[in-house]
């Protein structure tokens, strides 16, 4: 338990000392709402079902905030440790490699918690956004979330062959699922076909969970979002034990 602690504090403060990792995971979803809500306001619209504009808005974001951190923060920072030899250096120590990859998936997911609680704080205290469900179902709905995009993050670690692939592969996937999940722009204002193409993507379902539970919806109106999720994080956790290397 001492190294654990050790290696998770050790974890904790080289992730918050990368820019970019810190700034999107704690500073991106709530900057997007202040410029957002700076330019629509979170007035009821028809179209959105009543809904403010933010009032979806916050729910989407968190979401964003899971896939960034899944797609790029957590496989890029462990990739780059692998071509440099140092995850061949924590091979070769008595530390267990499930203390290891347990603390390298905590670290991140305690700051992603971080940024969720400043953009809700946002959202709630500055624009007066609606909260109508649960927050221990939501905040299971972030750990489950957290679990299968991490393990797809985990994923190409062990498919692709160096950091640059991780990299490159990672931010596409990334930026293909915001742009048609509905994650940026609400899928109910955008046309069908898009409507369509977002049914097969992940970070569609997990939009459609974090949401229909933020404003108090049941589990069992997701069933199908959460197999979805479920059986993402077991396959990429299958593929992450049959394929990861130590260098």
């Amino acid at each position: 338990m001492v190294g654990f602690r050790k290696l998770m504090l050790v974890q904790v403060k080289l992730y918050i000392r990368e820019p970019m990792s810190a700034f999107f995971t704690l500073l991106f979803g709530p900057s997007l709402l202040v410029l957002l809500g700076f330019i629509f306001g979170n007035n009821p619209d028809p179209m959105t079902g009543g809904m403010g504009y933010l009032d979806l808005s916050v729910p989407a974001y968190i979401a964003v905030i899971i896939g960034v951190v899944g797609l790029t923060a957590v496989p890029i920072p462990s990739a780059t440790r692998r071509e440099m030899g140092v995850l061949r250096r924590f091979s070769a120590t008595p530390l267990r490699p499930l203390t290891y990859f347990v603390a390298d998936v905590l670290a991140p997911f305690l700051v992603t918690l971080v940024g969720i609680l400043l953009l809700c704080l946002v959202g709630t205290v500055v624009y007066r956004v609606r909260f109508d469900g649960n927050l221990f179902s939501l905040l299971a709905a972030v750990v489950l979330g957290s679990c299968a995009f991490f393990a797809l993050g985990y994923a190409l670690i062990g498919l692709l062959p160096g950091v640059r692939a991780v990299m490159l592969i990672g931010n596409v996937l990334l930026y293909l699922l915001m742009i048609f999940s509905g994650a940026v722009v609400p899928l109910e204002v955008m046309p069908e076909t898009v409507r369509s193409i977002s049914r097969f993507l992940p970070l569609t379902h997990l939009v459609a969970l974090l949401r229909g539970l933020w404003f108090g919806k049941g589990w069992g109106d997701f069933l199908i979002e959460t197999a979805v999720l479920v059986g993402m994080a077991i396959v990429g956790m299958l593929i992450m034990a049959r394929t990861f290397r130590w260098e």
